[in-house]
């Protein structure tokens, strides 16, 4: 058997990931020759990524998942829903994330999209950030940039290196790493492919965070990548032309869903709003809140009373 038979067996009986060969910067023609070790055997993979704590900035519109009752955990956790029925029905595991133009919350929704799908007991998650031009994801967890995708593509880092498990979840992420002149280029690895077509045997389920439709191939792309797509859409901001638009650009027909963003709780609920406080705990003493959901029972009593009179 030849050493390269050889490596390879070796590689899969010690489930050791080498990354790709070492590759310039700067390299014009870097998808031209790619050298990859397909590297089959990913077990022990996650058990050498570094844990850090969970710690985000107050004002990053992170969903709290310690508090489940309020809104947008609830709105999240509907898109989760709706997610893992698809899967169920049709093999899902890797979603690019990704919007028409910029500021429509593209970033916040993927993040918490990923947060809510780690919630769930088992549901090992992977939030990937592959808007090298204007990475976010590594801001909202409080870590280092680097290293991350980028330096294990170039073969800077082995696959562990570039992933970061938050503490406390069974959520993983991969920031973007270092800054690159060529990400279009970059992405056109066969690693890339090949990297993607691995992941979902560790991870249920791979989000991917990606640059605007509309100003970037990135995305596009990546959907080619990947199992489907989740187009974000901003209330008073993204216009019909633009959706259009974003949607002629995608190489594959593989749009999951669309979610609309910035809507006002007002704008969706109506009654519901009502529906929702009163089956939503309160911080209050156990006789008050007794004392209060008895009150509120007799005004539901009279306003149903009412409506059949």
């Amino acid at each position: 058997m030849s050493r390269v038979h050889d490596a390879l067996r070796r590689a899969e009986q010690s489930g050791a990931i080498t990354p790709p060969a070492p590759r310039s910067n700067g390299d014009a023609h870097v998808a031209s020759s790619p050298s990859y070790d397909a590297g089959p055997n990913l077990a022990g993979l996650l058990e050498q990524v570094q844990e850090v704590p969970f710690r985000t900035a107050t004002d990053s519109l992170l969903i709290d998942v310690s508090r489940p009752h309020e809104a947008p955990m609830e709105e999240f956790r509907t898109l989760r829903t709706r997610l893992n029925h698809m899967k169920s029905l049709q093999p899902i595991h890797s979603v690019v994330v990704t919007s028409p133009s910029p500021a429509e919350g593209k970033s916040l929704s993927a993040t918490n999209l990923a947060l809510a799908q780690a919630h769930l007991a088992g549901n090992t998650t992977l939030l990937a950030d592959f808007d090298v031009r204007r990475p976010i994801v590594h801001t909202l967890f409080g870590v280092d940039r680097s290293p991350g995708i980028t330096d294990y593509l170039l073969g800077k880092v082995p696959l562990h290196q570039a992933m970061r498990k938050i503490a406390g979840t069974n959520l993983y992420i991969m920031p973007a790493g270092e800054a690159v002149i060529n990400p279009l280029e970059l992405l056109n690895l066969r690693e890339v492919k090949l990297l993607l077509d691995r992941l979902p045997t560790l991870f249920n389920w791979i989000i991917l965070d990606s640059p605007p439709l509309l100003f970037a191939a990135d995305a596009s792309l990546l959907s080619t990548l990947c199992h489907g797509t989740l187009l974000i859409v901003r209330i008073g901001h993204t216009t019909i032309d633009s959706v259009t638009r974003a949607m002629q650009s995608l190489c594959n027909n593989n749009v999951v869903g669309i979610v609309v963003n910035g809507a006002r709780r007002g704008e969706l609920y109506s009654k519901y709003t009502y529906y929702h406080s009163y089956y939503t705990p309160k911080e209050k003493d156990l006789d008050e809140e007794k004392s209060g959901d008895e009150a509120e029972g007799e005004e539901v009593a009279e306003t149903a009373t009412g409506e059949q009179a």
